[in-house]
């Protein structure tokens, strides 16, 4: 069983195994996914939106005054993500990175163009955490940004090209830039607040009592759950500071304070992860400390009840003996009187934890 979880887990490297560097090996699981180009070319006075049928329709687009966006949906199409790389000539590497989505997050510059990868977290219906890697490549004029899948958390910012509120027609590429990863850092925040609510339900149940057996479970895929957050959230600090101190010309220096911003939202987030974290260990703590008290209950009781029992046992057992001359043997009401000072100790005894409060 041990060794079927092993190779689970390590297929995905595998494919890497004994590549020459630069070679496009898709590792995610969503090998069938159709490919789908979204193009959003614009000034501040003009919009176009289109959906692409080919990767072809999308090289035009660099060379254009104007700014572009043009989403790529489906890393598992290894030849068109190759193809629009030789075009807007990206470097190998960079691709290579694209496709890989066990990729950390990161930024790497070069003399044109910036590569930035990052997570994009959400829930699903049933609250399940969905981690989709999405690669972004800002260029003079524009970004070119790669997901896994369909779906996303771009949908306010389309409607703002759309109806040009703000002032993002107004803006170079860079402003784009930053407009897309600000949508992901904002998400964090809806993330953050349900590992919160999630939290604080575990730990109403443990107060009130109203722990489920299997809340020991719960705790722990929480905690796997907000490590995985903070995998994918703590490296984003590193990118952005990297964005905030490059000089590189593909970054406005009066575009910086916004970057600066998503800065700020991040160590928000990050902070409340700690925090969060340190709640989940308090949770199990406290989990321990709840099961401790319900096996010491059960211990009290029946340590009372065997101290109520064990002179009456003594008695029974004096008088249970087999030797003939026993005076109190002979006694006509000897048996009664036994039995009553019997049920005297057993009243005693009863009277006494109460007043200790044992009972």
């Amino acid at each position: 069983m041990k060794k079927k979880t092993a190779k689970k887990r390590t297929q995905n490297y595998k494919k890497h195994i004994g590549k020459a560097p630069g070679t496009l090996v898709y590792t995610g699981k969503k090998t069938d996914k159709e490919l789908l180009i979204e193009a959003f070319d614009y000034t501040k006075e003009t919009l176009t939106e289109n959906f692409l049928t080919n990767i072809e329709e999308a090289k035009p687009y660099r060379d254009t005054d104007s700014v572009t966006w043009i989403n790529i949906d489906g890393l598992n199409a290894i030849d068109e993500i190759e193809n629009i790389g030789k075009h807007y000539q990206l470097h190998p590497l960079v691709l290579e990175d694209i496709v890989n989505t066990t990729q950390r997050p990161k930024i790497d510059e070069y003399d044109d163009y910036l590569f930035i990868v990052l997570k994009m977290l959400y829930y699903d219906s049933d609250e399940n955490i969905i981690i989709e890697q999405v690669s972004f490549i800002l260029g003079e004029n524009y970004v070119l940004s790669f997901q896994e899948s369909e779906g996303d958390v771009f949908d306010n910012l389309r409607e703002r090209l759309r109806s040009g509120n703000g002032r993002i027609r107004g803006l170079k590429s860079d402003y784009l830039l930053y407009a897309l990863i600000d949508a992901v850092v904002d998400n964090y925040f809806s993330i953050i607040e349900t590992l919160g609510n999630k939290i604080e339900d575990l730990e109403t149940d443990l107060f009130t009592g109203n722990s489920r057996e299997d809340i020991n479970v719960e705790v722990q895929q929480l905690k796997r759950e907000i490590l995985k957050v903070r995998r994918a959230i703590f490296p984003l600090r590193e990118i952005i500071n990297r964005v905030e101190k490059a000089e590189h010309s593909l970054i406005q220096a009066r575009t910086i304070n916004y970057y600066r911003d998503i800065y700020d939202h991040l160590i928000q987030v990050s902070e409340n992860i700690d925090i969060y974290r340190e709640m989940i260990w308090s949770l199990m703590d406290m989990y321990m400390t709840t099961i401790s008290n319900k096996m010491n209950e059960v211990m009290k009781v029946l340590t009372i009840m065997s101290s109520i029992f064990i002179p009456l046992t003594f008695l029974a057992g004096i008088y249970g003996m087999n030797f003939q001359y026993i005076p109190e043997l002979q006694y006509r009401n000897g048996y009664f009187i036994l039995l009553g000072v019997m049920f005297f100790i057993f009243i005693t005894l009863l009277f006494y934890f109460k007043r200790k409060k044992w009972l």
